[in-house]
C-alpha cells in the first residue's frame, strides 16, 4: 500500500473518531440543556423543615470514619454494593374533585403509633406501591400508600394499605400536617411511621420534575439492609428504628449521609449530577431497611418522564459508601417502642 493511501486511511480514521467525539459532546450538551431554566417543584413542607436545611458545611460526626469503614467492609449499600434507584413508590396527588372514602383499621393495626382519620381522599387513576390501583396483592406486603392533599394541607402515608369497594384499610397510617414545621422528634419519639425510622416518605423522594428543573431542594431518602443498621437506637429526626441488627459501628436510623464535596460530579450523567448535588447540599437520611438504596417518586408517567431526562436506575451505581461522610448526629436514643405522640 502506498504512503499516500496509508495517510488517507489514517486521516479518515481520525475524522471518524473526531466526528464521534463531537457527536457525543453534542448529545451531552443537549441532555444538560434539558435540565436548565425550569422552576423546581414546590416542597411539601415549610422551608424551615429539617429535610430542607442545607448541610453542605455542617460538621462531620466524630464517628463518621468508623461508620463508613465498617459499612464498606460489611458490603456497602447492599444489592452487590450498587447504589440503585427504585421507582415503585407512587405519590398520589389529591384535589377537590378526589373521591373520599372511609378509613378502617387493618387486622394488625398499630394502635398507639398510628393516626385514625375518619376518611381519606383517593385520587382517580392512583394506586399503592408498585400497583396500578389501590388493591394490595399480598396480605403481608408493604403496600405503601402515599397521598398528598395540598388543598387541605395533609399528607397521608399508609403501610399495608388496601382498598376494597368504597373503604380504605391499613395497618398503619400517618397524617402529616403540610403547614407544620415538625420538631426534631417529628410525630413523637419512639413512634414509627410508614417507614421504620418514623420519617415522612414523600418529602424525601426526588422526582423527574426536579431533575428536569436541575435542582432537588431537599434531603433524599435512603435505605440499607437491616444487618447494616445499628440495632436498638435512632437519632433525630428519626423517631424509631424498626428491626435493624447491626453492631455499634453501624449507622443508626436517622443518620444523615453527605456526598463529599471532593467527589468529581463529571463522572455522572447530567441527570445523575442533579441527584448527586442534592446529596452534597442536603444529604440523605437513613429511613428504613431495604436492599435498594434510593427511591425516586413514581407516578403514571414515570417511565416517560425519567426517560426524557435520560435517568435510569443504575446511573448512580458508581457512588460508593466511601464517597460519603456522616454529618454530626448527636447522642443516639435508645429504642423502647413506647410511642409518645407530640401535640
Amino acid at each position: 500500500m502506498s504512503q499516500r493511501k496509508t495517510l488517507a486511511i489514517s486521516l479518515l480514521g481520525i475524522a471518524v473518531i473526531l466526528s464521534g467525539y463531537i457527536l457525543h459532546n453534542h448529545i451531552v450538551k443537549v441532555k444538560a440543556a434539558k435540565l436548565e431554566h425550569r422552576m423546581p417543584p414546590v416542597n411539601y413542607f415549610p422551608p424551615q423543615s429539617i429535610w430542607t436545611q442545607e448541610i453542605s458545611h455542617a460538621p462531620v460526626d466524630p464517628q463518621s470514619a468508623t461508620i463508613i469503614d465498617w459499612l464498606k467492609d460489611a458490603g456497602g449499600w447492599g444489592n452487590n454494593n450498587r447504589m440503585q434507584v427504585d421507582f415503585s413508590l407512587r405519590v398520589n396527588q389529591a384535589d377537590e374533585s378526589s373521591r373520599v372514602v372511609p378509613f378502617q383499621k387493618g387486622p394488625n393495626f398499630y394502635g398507639v403509633d398510628s393516626d385514625l382519620p375518619a376518611a381519606v381522599p383517593l385520587p382517580a387513576h392512583g394506586g399503592i406501591e408498585g400497583e396500578p390501583g389501590y388493591q394490595c396483592p399480598a396480605e403481608n406486603g408493604d403496600c405503601h400508600l402515599i397521598i398528598v392533599d395540598r388543598p387541605h394541607g395533609k399528607l397521608y402515608e399508609a403501610y399495608q394499605a388496601d382498598s376494597e369497594g368504597d373503604v380504605l384499610s391499613a395497618n398503619f397510617i400517618a397524617v402529616w400536617d403540610l403547614n407544620r414545621v415538625y420538631p426534631p422528634s417529628g410525630r413523637g419519639d419512639q413512634c414509627t411511621s410508614a417507614d421504620a425510622g418514623g420519617l415522612p416518605i414523600a418529602p424525601l423522594l426526588f422526582n423527574a420534575d426536579e431533575i428536569a428543573a436541575g435542582s432537588i431542594n431537599h434531603a433524599i431518602r435512603f435505605t440499607l439492609p437491616n444487618p447494616r443498621i445499628r440495632a436498638h437506637v435512632f437519632v433525630h429526626p428519626a423517631t424509631h428504628a424498626g428491626a435493624p441488627r447491626g453492631p455499634v459501628t453501624a449507622p443508626p436510623m436517622g443518620a444523615r449521609f453527605r456526598l463529599k464535596a471532593s467527589y468529581d460530579l463529571t463522572k455522572l450523567t447530567p441527570a445523575a449530577q442533579v441527584v448527586a448535588r442534592a446529596m452534597q447540599k442536603y444529604g440523605m437520611f437513613l429511613s428504613d431497611g431495604g436492599n435498594i438504596a434510593l427511591t425516586a417518586q413514581s407516578d403514571q408517567d414515570t417511565k416517560a418522564k425519567y426517560a426524557e431526562m435520560d435517568f435510569e436506575s443504575h446511573d448512580l451505581q458508581d457512588l460508593k459508601v466511601t464517597d460519603f461522610e456522616v454529618i454530626e448526629m448527636g447522642t443516639p436514643i435508645r429504642l423502647t417502642d413506647e410511642c409518645v405522640r407530640n401535640p
